[in-house]
């Protein structure tokens, strides 16, 4: 927390005796910080990445991706939750005109990292999703995925209990 002194009222010369919290919108700012840093360590750990900046590139990508396909409410409420960083990267997204099936999704994401593979660039959404459940809340979770086609719930880390057509 970052504070601001004010000088004694006798003199100008003593000590600082007063305390005063810095305004609310700098200190959330560097909550956010901590926040997407927070995001970026769970992904690395979650993905085996070797280093902080691979994990960052990742998950912008996978954010990214994502934030095509969600829409309405989930989109603005999903934002809303998340980090700044990772929130004006699913927001600045437009929505995508087709929905893509989970393993098109994956091939779309492969597409976009360089040298990656379907096993590979599926490796990365699931690093980047999964951790997003306990972030967002897994109701949050629960309304994004029925906006997508079946199959991305195992991306997000869970199983995928649709029922069988």
């Amino acid at each position: 927390m970052s504070v601001t002194t004010v000088p004694s009222v006798t003199t100008a010369l003593t000590t600082p005796k007063t305390v005063i919290p810095a305004p609310a919108s700098e200190q959330h700012a560097r909550d956010d910080d901590n926040a997407w840093a927070r995001l970026i360590e769970a992904v690395q750990e979650s993905g085996q990445y070797p280093t902080r900046s691979e994990a960052e590139r990742v998950t912008r990508i996978v954010l990214s991706a994502l934030g095509g396909h969600v829409i309405g409410d989930e989109r603005v409420d999903l934002a809303r939750v998340l980090p700044e960083e990772a929130a004006r990267v699913v927001a600045s997204q437009i929505p995508v005109t087709r929905r893509l099936t989970a393993a098109e999704f994956v091939d779309s994401v492969a597409a976009r990292i360089e040298g990656a593979t379907p096993a590979t660039a599926r490796w990365d959404v699931s690093s980047v999703l999964s951790v997003l459940p306990p972030l967002v809340g897994d109701d949050l979770v629960t309304r994004v995925l029925a906006q997508l086609p079946a199959g991305y719930a195992l991306l997000f880390g869970r199983a995928d209990l649709s029922p069988a057509s």
